[in-house]
């Protein structure tokens, strides 16, 4: 038999199962392990924390400074979290790691719905939860899975009111309220993207008359009148709260190009144009001051969409066949009004449109790799989709679908084949390193490279891998095995138990990618220097970083300090914050930290042993690891 248990008993089980697998992959050593890293990750936990000693949950600061250019809601939840719980790692990363948990319950209540299968509900789940894409991008505090939760929910709401004669208007009313809160966590996205899908969903099903009068029965005044009152009060308060100051340049056009006027010391915009326009429009156009950040390649930025989805990308290509993309066409191009789709039809439309949006509204703009992951739930709904056809027509009579699996099974099986020899082929051909080597002498530095999220870990050679043997071997097994057992079981017409398998697969290799991360992390973090000298800081001790704030952002967040010196560092998240009249004097140049160094005052100085600055008098080294080093104008500990 399928199952002896009854629906409601079935339906129980499979989301203990979810919590259960949520809780050990998410909310156990990887809430705990690594560290923080420098740049965003600790950057943003930074702003967290400045907010509860600041007492300013309006304006944003890091290092002593404003940090304009992010919404706040994923601040207000780590400095909420860390209210509570007290400034650790894990406080930092529990906010996200609970945004996983309810998204994953968002997509087994959507799939289950949609797809009239509690299976199916149970896939959706699993697979966001075993994506290495999600997983990977939750190791860093960034906002990305809690846009992918907030536009689920949205889009959830707007799905259930499709199958109403007269929408309901609490479906219409949380609507606008994740449109809302989608706002306070990535800005103007929050509300284009739910909104762009509605519309040329509604356009495509229903045609141009029949749209506009839909659009008039879901509420609109109302709904927007809850969106104004979720968003509209921040926006308000940190407009009023940094106003423009001085006389900033403009935007003009010069020879054919749009220049934007960089700011001056006292001479800046304010809050509104500075979020508004630099941060989103000109962001969007590439032409955003300044000029610190880089784009993914166009190509990269699609192929990588498959890793972030693996093992489950190899089902892509059937789950996206089954979007009725020609009858939606015919209707929006040809204006057919003959050509109806069923329920079922519009529903794989919409997870087909809500995939396709944010893919093309960042290819036409500047992009980085995880700009994707807007997109992920529908693709992982469409994926659900197809494993449930496939698994229920194994039950009954098989056909194309079972074939298409057991296709799908040997593709996976020869990819995973070639995974498995060439984790197997580095095994083989590197030593186990000594646990006290440090990494970072073993890499192959690739700046270029550094424009990716985890482009680092470019830096990886064949040497460098003796020191991730145990990761290397749990990925050799869980890909044999899973992949081995996911061939066979189709074989069996046994779907089910092989998506169960792949799942299980999927998880171990979470667990290897995780201990592979602790692992590199100390390349990634200071917070090993920030240990070595906690001890030994004063308060009336000044700690400067050698280059940008964010190459040792750790330092601020684990030794508990908000006014590092910045050494020829000028630039970042702290640049355009720096010209406000109030932004305290942290910036050095070659003069001022030789007369500091050269005084009585204790300095901590972070930098990377091949860029250390000319240094008057005696230097002394206080601790090294990861490629960074700090430096000191006094020996020894106090």
């Amino acid at each position: 038999m399928y199952s002896a248990l009854s629906p409601t008993k079935v339906f129980s089980r499979n989301r203990l199962i979810v919590v259960a697998l949520w809780f050990v992959v998410y909310a156990t050593f990887s809430l705990f392990t690594p560290a923080l890293l420098d740049d965003a990750d600790s950057v943003h936990a930074e702003v967290a924390r400045e907010m509860l000693i600041r007492h300013d949950w309006t304006t944003l600061y890091a290092n002593g400074i404003r940090y304009l250019e992010k919404a706040p809601l994923l601040y207000w939840s780590m400095a909420t979290s860390m209210k509570f719980f007290g400034t650790h790692t894990f406080a930092v990363r529990l906010p996200l790691a609970f945004t996983v948990l309810a998204l994953a319950l968002a997509m087994d209540s959507f799939a289950r719905r949609a797809f009239r299968s509690i299976d199916a509900g149970l896939y959706a789940a699993l697979i966001l939860l075993s994506s290495f894409g999600i997983f990977v991008f939750t190791r860093i505090t960034i906002p990305d899975a809690m846009v992918c939760l907030w536009l689920t929910l949205a889009l959830f709401c707007y799905w259930l009111t499709e199958s109403q004669i007269k929408p309901n208007p609490l479906l219409c009313y949380v609507f606008a309220t994740c449109c809302a809160l989608n706002v306070l966590t990535k800005g103007f996205i929050g509300i284009v993207f739910p909104i762009g899908i509605v519309i040329l969903h509604l356009f495509v099903t229903r045609g141009t008359r029949a749209a506009f009068q839909r659009l008039r029965q879901l509420h609109l005044i109302s709904s927007f009148l809850i969106f104004l009152a979720i968003a509209a009060p921040w926006h308000i308060l940190i407009g009023l709260a940094n106003p423009t100051q001085g006389h900033p340049g403009s935007l003009s056009f010069i020879h054919r190009h749009w220049v934007v006027a960089e700011p001056t010391q006292n001479n800046v915009h304010g809050w509104f144009w500075f979020y508004f326009i630099n941060e989103h429009l000109l962001r969007y156009l590439n032409l955003r001051v300044p000029r610190d950040y880089d784009t993914v390649p166009l190509a990269l930025f699609w192929g990588l969409l498959f890793v972030w989805l693996m093992p489950w990308s190899a089902f892509l290509y059937n789950a996206l066949g089954q979007i009725p993309w020609r009858a939606a066409i015919n209707r929006l191009c040809l204006r057919d009004q003959t050509i109806s789709l069923t329920p079922n039809q519009s529903t794989l439309l919409l997870l087909g449109i809500w995939a396709a949006f944010p893919m093309f509204f960042f290819s036409l703009s500047t992009r980085q790799e995880y700009y994707v992951l807007p997109s992920l739930p529908a693709l992982i709904l469409l994926i659900a989709a197809w494993l449930t056809r496939e698994a229920a027509e194994a039950r009954t009579s098989p056909g194309s679908l079972v074939v298409t699996g057991k296709r799908i099974s040997i593709v996976i099986l020869v990819l995973g084949f070639i995974a498995t020899f060439a984790a197997g082929f580095l095994i083989v051909q590197t030593k186990s390193q000594d646990p006290n080597t440090d990494l970072s002498a073993l890499l192959k530095q690739n700046p270029g490279d550094y424009a990716l999220s985890f482009g680092h870990f470019l830096d990886l050679n064949v040497q460098a891998m003796g020191a991730f043997r145990s990761p290397l071997i749990i990925t050799i097994v869980a890909i044999f095995i899973g992949t081995v057992t996911n061939w066979q079981l189709r074989r069996s017409h046994k779907p089910r138990a092989a998506n169960f398998c792949l799942a299980a697969a999927a998880f171990a290799f979470l667990v290897a990618t995780h201990l592979g991360l602790k692992i590199f992390s100390p390349v990634l973090t200071s917070k090993q220097l920030a240990n070595a000298i906690a001890a030994d800081l004063k308060p009336d001790d000044v700690i400067v970083i050698h280059g940008e704030y964010e190459s040792a952002s750790t330092l601020g967040f684990y030794l508990r300090r908000n006014d590092l010196h910045i050494l020829e560092g000028r630039s970042s998240n702290l640049w355009y914050g720096s010209f406000f009249a109030d932004a305290p004097p942290i910036f050095e140049d070659a003069a001022s930290l030789s007369r500091k160094w050269s005084g009585p005052q204790r300095i901590f100085l972070w930098t990377e042993p091949e860029h250390v600055p000319v240094l008057p008098g005696k230097v002394h080294l206080l601790a090294q690891g990861g490629g960074k080093e700090i430096l000191s104008n006094q020996p020894g500990f106090r």
